[in-house]
């Protein structure tokens, strides 16, 4: 791989790295670009912990240090995200985890998606005029938040994983709640962009982040102590300290009594919550094999399709910057997406074709009709079995990623959301309610029976958060990563595993390199970087071409002969820690 080096210099010389303007955001995606965190690569033959925040890496960092498990960090680093990256995640959310279980040589997957409550139907997205919610209707309120999955799915990893107490988990979010954490230019940035409709209302988010009508500013000190309260219930009496009790009253009277959009969350649907542990999804890619979430979400059956739809192509004799690789790259995408679109939906409530989906005499059959010199243009669903209907999802997740390996070999992918950035913006306790349930294909009537993801009671909408492993031929993992960024994650992921697997790139340089995405869409290149230049020539092989900020997150470790590295998405605020 020639020429590659210079991609991380290029989008610190556009964005600059203290940036003091941010990137403009698209309508309807999740998180504004916020300018570029230089990172670094570090190397360990014990534990690593890298998150999207130095604050949760830190707190990570110290359960590991202490002998806990990747799940004991995970907690530890989830409760800390909840205070300083509130947008993005929380306890208020949800997650999918993927975790190697190094003793029982063992890959489990656990799903802790947020639900729809008892009562909810596709009725409640209808408005006044007959019309579906439109976007910014659909984002702000009660209505849209699912019950969370956070706190009980970290409770059952815990059980089944943990080493350390429960409550020791806890501990440093619960003091840095206390003492106040210095507001990261990000943060600012970020309700300063105005970038949910929400924050515009008189509401407890909107004193927390726009204290005096102005936003959150750089280097303040800030102290949450409501959240302290409800993390040290959580902390003394596990998800009975979530799911009933003081905090389970004020989420659903918040939610019922939205002054705009009241939701139909009841007291009994956040005590019959439960997470799911799910089989893995792993598909063969060269000498590898790629491993995820089965649905709901969609991020391992759309990455195992696009790998497999570009495998008949030598991708080592291209780079990132070769216009060729990205019209295969997008052909590739057009094709999966379009059978996400289709078939992906909670298994639960549907049967989801996966199986047939990944069948190579399939996907040989759906790789015919790329050409490798036009662009396909929006490309239609395959027949891989019966199926149903499930027209595009809103599916704006503001989501974190954290990428852990403990010193007993564990490693661990999860990928934890609020939605929406600054989710619901109804915030309750100290934390902001999800609103999730905006990832249902909300122009379903509540009687469609052939829409797929439509709204129904107690159901898991489809998402496109992705963690992922990559494993040797021995079945040994090699690399573990994920990222956030609403529907465009199964792109950043499948970009660096080809950039890890067939170019060998180092991997400070797979997470800095620029983006492309094409979700059956338009083939976006990513601003400020050297791919702007190539869009005369892919518009020359028929691609719609949109210059856009493709914020991507990924946080990753990868084996390396001389030890485990971790790194950064320099795009966000995240930071490796090793011993």
């Amino acid at each position: 791989m020639k020429g590659l080096a210079v991609t991380v210099l290029v989008l610190i010389g556009i964005y600059g790295a203290t940036s003091s303007a941010i990137a403009a955001i698209e309508v309807g995606e999740p998180e504004a670009a916020t300018g570029l965190t230089h990172q670094r690569t570090l190397t360990s033959n014990s534990w690593l912990a890298t998150t999207a925040n130095p604050l949760a890496s830190q707190a990570a960092a110290q359960q590991l240090k202490q002998g806990g498990s990747v799940i004991d960090a995970a907690i530890a680093a989830q409760a800390m995200l909840t205070l300083t990256e509130p947008q993005s995640s929380g306890i208020g959310g949800g997650f999918f985890l993927l975790m190697w279980d190094n003793q029982a040589k063992q890959l489990v997957t656990l799903d802790a998606r947020e639900t729809a409550p008892k009562l909810a139907d596709a009725s409640q997205f209808i408005e006044s005029d007959g019309k579906p919610s439109t976007w910014h209707q659909a984002i702000v309120g009660g209505r849209g938040v699912g019950v969370p999955g956070t706190v009980q799915g970290l409770w059952q990893a815990h059980q089944r994983f943990g080493k350390l107490p429960w409550r020791d988990n806890y501990q440093a979010a619960i003091t840095q709640a206390q003492e106040g954490f210095l507001v990261s230019p990000r943060l600012h940035k970020l309700v300063a962009a105005d970038i949910h409709p929400g924050l515009r209302r008189p509401s407890t988010a909107t004193d927390y982040f726009l204290p005096n009508g102005k936003p959150i500013a750089v280097g303040s000190l800030k102290k949450n102590p409501e959240l302290a309260q409800s993390l040290t219930l959580i902390a003394n009496y596990g998800p009975a300290g979530f799911y009933q009790g003081k905090t389970a009253k004020a989420i659903v009277k918040a939610v019922q009594q939205d002054a705009d959009y009241p939701g139909r969350l009841q007291l009994e649907d956040l005590a019959n919550y439960r997470a799911l542990w799910r089989q893995p999804i792993c598909h063969p890619y060269r000498s590898y094999s790629v491993c995820g979430m089965g649905p709901p979400s969609s991020g391992a059956t759309t990455i195992g399709q696009m790998l497999s739809l570009l495998e008949p192509y030598k991708l080592s004799d291209y780079q990132i910057d070769d216009p060729q690789f990205i019209h295969l790259f997008s052909q590739a995408s057009r094709l999966a997406y379009a059978d996400r679109n289709q078939y992906i939906a909670d298994p639960d409530f549907t049967s989801v074709p996966v199986s047939s989906l990944l069948k190579s005499d399939y996907l040989k059959q759906r790789g015919q009709l790329i050409d490798v010199n036009k662009d396909m243009g929006k490309a239609s669903a395959g027949l891989p079995a019966l199926g149903v209907n499930a027209p595009s999802a809103m599916e704006l997740p503001s989501t974190s990623h954290l990428t852990l390996r403990d010193q007993y070999g564990n490693i661990l992918s999860m990928t934890t959301s609020i939605e929406m950035g600054f989710g619901s913006s109804i915030m309750v306790q100290g934390f902001l309610l999800n609103n999730q349930l905006t990832d249902f294909t909300l122009a379903a009537s509540s009687n469609d029976e052939t829409v797929a993801n439509r709204l129904q009671p107690l159901k898991r909408p489809r998402s496109s958060m992705a963690p992922t492993m990559v494993f040797d031929s021995e079945g040994e993992p090699l690399l573990a990563l994920g990222s956030p960024g609403g529907s465009r994650i199964i792109n950043y992921v499948v970009q660096a595993i080809i950039a890890s697997v067939d170019w060998q790139m180092p991997l400070q340089d797979v997470l800095a390199m620029p983006r492309i995405t094409n979700r059956n869409d338009y083939t976006a290149l990513e601003r400020g970087t050297a791919l702007e230049s190539l869009q005369p020539a892919l518009e020359s092989k028929g691609h719609k071409v949109r210059v856009v900020p493709l914020n991507s997150g990924i946080q990753a470790i990868k084996r390396t002969p001389s030890g485990w590295k971790g790194s950064a998405d320099p795009r966000r605020e995240g930071k490796v820690i090793a011993p």
